[in-house]
């Protein structure tokens, strides 16, 4: 089974058409599998959604897509987040609140866990270091753990006593054994990680291989629609860095 592994769309069309186009290039796949934050920051939630659900994701929840619906408080959120958390809300149907409003917080998948922030607390933390991972190791109990939320491709490895940090490049292969992995796509509307290019992950249980990909889109599409749509500079100009 080929499964594509997608997080933190963030309401970014653009990057979010031009990946699902990738993964057909690329064969395509038997599933589709979200780890949250379909919405929130950028300028088309809507339009998110809908394409999203035309391949019947397995989906979890995160702090933007409850954030959008009123389930996460805004002041947990930074100031522009809340701004476009406020936006975003306006611009969405009410099947498309449904939607969210139903996500769950973490799904089983065969060996995997999906969680948008952490298995120890799936919508807030940030699985950014490895003491964070460390500690999460001991809240699931498979072998495999898929997060987003960072927007950082990178995995973290359980060897004995010991966590090692692991930097997913793009089209370079992650063999998943038997040893226990937490995982990172990166992402796929708001990159981190000083590369802009749109983030995803393709695995492949024959042969457990995990391999992540990284495509150009048309940024600056995306950011003509957030001006016109008077999201934050911020956000803005942020895409055309991956910072």
């Amino acid at each position: 089974m080929r499964c594509a592994i997608l997080a933190d769309i963030h309401s970014n069309l653009e990057a979010l058409s031009t990946v699902l186009k990738d993964i057909e290039d690329k064969g395509g796949v038997d599933e589709v599998w979200c780890l949250g934050d379909i919405v929130g920051y950028g300028p088309e939630p809507a339009g998110c959604i809908k394409l999203l659900r035309e391949h019947n994701p397995v989906c979890v929840a995160g702090n933007h897509d409850f954030g959008a619906v009123g389930k996460l408080e805004l002041t947990l959120f930074n100031p522009v987040a809340a701004q476009a958390c406020s936006w975003t809300a306006e611009k969405l149907s009410p099947e498309d609140l449904k939607y969210l409003e139903e996500l769950p917080m973490t799904v089983q998948k065969d060996d995997f866990l999906l969680a948008h922030g952490s298995p120890a607390s799936p919508l807030l933390e940030y699985v950014a270091s490895n003491s964070i991972a460390e500690k999460n190791f001991s809240y699931f109990e498979g072998l495999y753990c898929l997060v987003g939320h960072t927007h950082v491709p990178l995995a973290y490895k359980q060897e004995e006593n010991k966590i090692a940090s692991i930097s997913l490049s793009s089209g370079i292969g992650l063999v998943l054994r038997n040893s226990r992995i937490i995982i990172n796509p990166g992402a796929v509307g708001q990159p981190r990680d000083g590369d802009p290019r749109a983030s995803y992950a393709i695995y492949d249980s024959e042969g457990s291989l995990f391999r992540v990909y990284r495509v150009e889109y048309d940024v600056r599409a995306t950011q003509d629609k957030m001006m016109e749509a008077g999201l934050p500079v911020p956000l803005v100009t942020r895409l055309e860095v991956g910072r």
